[in-house]
């Protein structure tokens, strides 16, 4: 069976994501900085990593130790992500934008090039977890929106790249998510349980099995951009600033 190695993986979309794949028979590979929440998902299909996505030194050394068959990654997962702050531009963190850069961006970049030539070999895919926000802007997404538009596009230059390879990548962009992403991004459970309140968002659940459904298409088939929503959100009509 393939092996899969998603980041990110201790809560969320990522953890619903190791346990869609473990439950289809694929060999798990879960990544994350939390070791109390990796325990819990360990198990004959799903072998555990430890680290901080932005520690380049600390990933490879755990990848280094991972035992077959999980040394062979055919499907690399970019979930490990987070927005931080709703404040306007001009009112923002800075250290806010240098850390969703960092691990949006920087750590997603660095670690699939760290796989590409196994990918290759394999003639594998790589999934990244984009965002609705990287198409639709709104107040306070500033970088986070930026960082997810970067994810984006990075998914269609791979493409272009990776043409005759057999590599397929996807970006997988949802929208409204009840996950701890507004927990993380507040650090209110009282506002996180507001933004979701009466609106039926998506699960964890909804975009493993999105992804799984993508990673098992027949491989002459890919898809580039997948853009998925609750039916209770659409993008919105543009801001306008009257005078006087």
């Amino acid at each position: 069976m393939p092996t899969v190695l998603i980041t990110g993986a201790t809560a969320g979309i990522g953890e619903a994501s190791v346990r869609a794949f473990a439950d289809a028979g694929w060999h798990v590979v879960a990544t994350g900085r939390r070791a109390d929440r990796l325990e819990k998902l360990a198990g004959e299909r799903v072998q555990t990593l430890t680290f901080d996505i932005r520690d380049e030194a600390a990933r490879d050394a755990a990848l280094d130790s991972l035992p077959a068959p999980f040394s062979e990654i055919d499907l690399l997962i970019n979930n490990a992500g987070l927005a931080l702050g709703l404040e306007p531009a001009q009112k923002a963190s800075l250290d806010n934008w240098r850390t969703m850069i960092d691990t949006n961006v920087t750590a997603l970049v660095s670690i699939t090039h760290k796989l590409l030539p196994g990918l290759v070999a394999r003639k594998g895919g790589i999934i990244n977890l984009s965002s609705v926000a990287a198409t639709y802007p709104y107040p306070g997404g500033n970088v986070y929106g930026a960082t997810k538009a970067f994810v984006r596009q990075f998914t269609l230059n791979l493409r272009a790249d990776l043409i005759g390879t057999g590599v397929r990548v996807t970006s997988i962009e949802p929208g409204m998510v009840e996950t701890e992403f507004t927990l993380v991004r507040t650090g209110s459970q009282d506002a996180s349980d507001k933004v979701y309140a009466g609106v039926n968002p998506m699960t964890a659940e909804d975009i493993a099995e999105t992804m799984l459904w993508v990673a098992t298409l027949p491989p002459h088939f890919a898809v580039n951009t997948l853009e998925l929503m609750p039916v209770n959100q659409a993008n919105g009509s543009f801001a306008v600033q009257r005078e006087g």
